[in-house]
């Protein structure tokens, strides 16, 4: 493994369970096994090393829901959150933490939402045979975040009450 790769490795984990504020740059050399030298020469700075780490997740999780149906969407939670754990998504997180006042975070949140909100409306057109419904992708939207949100406190049984109130959704869109 390379030395960014490193880094992005050993980040990652302390962000999503530390958070941003929290997880200092001490904390980061110690568990990339680096000098703090060498993780500034190849993560830049603190914030910089968040953007990178929400964009290798982004990639994860993008992967993870290239499915053709709405209840697979649910379904990809529901493994994310029993194998990456239910702390809520780390990129509103890391936007709450900084306020959206730090551009290089706040431009990958961005870029990450809006292509998230795509994602979803096509997974919808797809459920409907190619047709788009704005309305319906925006509350499977809503269903997903908030369920990401609830597995928190609820677990993968929030995952689940999401799961069947898109089926409703999408049987009423159906008819």
């Amino acid at each position: 493994m390379d030395t960014r790769s490193t880094i992005l490795a050993a980040a990652e984990p302390l962000f999503d369970r530390h958070g941003y504020t929290a997880t200092g740059m001490d904390r980061l050399t110690a568990a990339a096994g680096l000098s703090s030298r060498t993780l500034y020469k190849h993560a830049g700075s603190k914030a910089a090393l968040m953007a990178a780490v929400l964009a290798e997740r982004e990639g994860r999780f993008m992967q993870r829901i290239e499915v053709a149906s709405v209840d697979a969407l649910f379904a990809a939670l529901d493994d994310w959150v029993r194998e990456e754990g239910s702390r809520g998504c780390l990129f509103l997180r890391t936007q709450g933490e900084t306020g959206g006042d730090t551009p290089e975070i706040a431009a990958v949140v961005t870029a990450h939402k809006q292509a998230f909100r795509a994602r979803i409306a096509e997974i919808v057109a797809a459920e409907l045979g190619g047709s788009g419904d704005a309305s319906l992708a925006e509350q499977i939207l809503v269903l997903f975040e908030g369920a990401t949100a609830a597995a928190v406190y609820r677990g993968p049984a929030a995952v689940a009450a999401a799961r069947a109130a898109a089926a409703t959704l999408v049987a009423g869109a159906r008819r």
